[in-house]
């Protein structure tokens, strides 16, 4: 079955880095969306970042320029380098995966709908 487990997470002043990691075990789908999410507390879940398998990479316009999501194959981890921190980047980060085909990762909008696999999440603290 499959699992994703997050870690990395933690706190940081503000102008910090932070790299997140999604370690993902019984995936075997050569096609496939993965992405980043983050849900702070009284407010909605986001996408951040999404990573299409074949190499593509989409982010939220509030981090195009800090943030950075690759994945190493050889490992199958994805990865969140955060960096330039800012208060308003702290909430809980999940990782999400899903079977893909058609081009929607690829979207501006990173719908967690369209995810179906999701890992438990890794706390993100900025501090002023």
């Amino acid at each position: 079955q499959v699992q994703l487990v997050e870690s990395g997470g933690g706190s940081v002043h503000t102008g910090g880095s932070l790299r997140l990691s999604c370690a993902a075990s019984g995936w075997t789908y050569s096609n496939y969306c993965m992405g980043w999410f983050r849900q702070a507390p009284g407010k909605e879940r986001e996408g951040v970042a999404a990573f299409d398998s074949d190499g593509s990479t989409t982010y939220a316009d509030s981090v195009k320029g800090r943030f950075t999501i690759s994945k190493d194959n050889a490992k199958n981890t994805l990865y969140l380098q955060m960096n330039s921190l800012k208060p308003e980047d702290s909430a809980m980060y999940y990782c999400a995966a899903e079977v893909y085909g058609g081009g929607w990762c690829r979207s501006p909008l990173i719908d967690p709908e369209n995810f179906s696999y999701w890992g438990q999440g890794t706390q993100v603290n900025v501090s002023s």
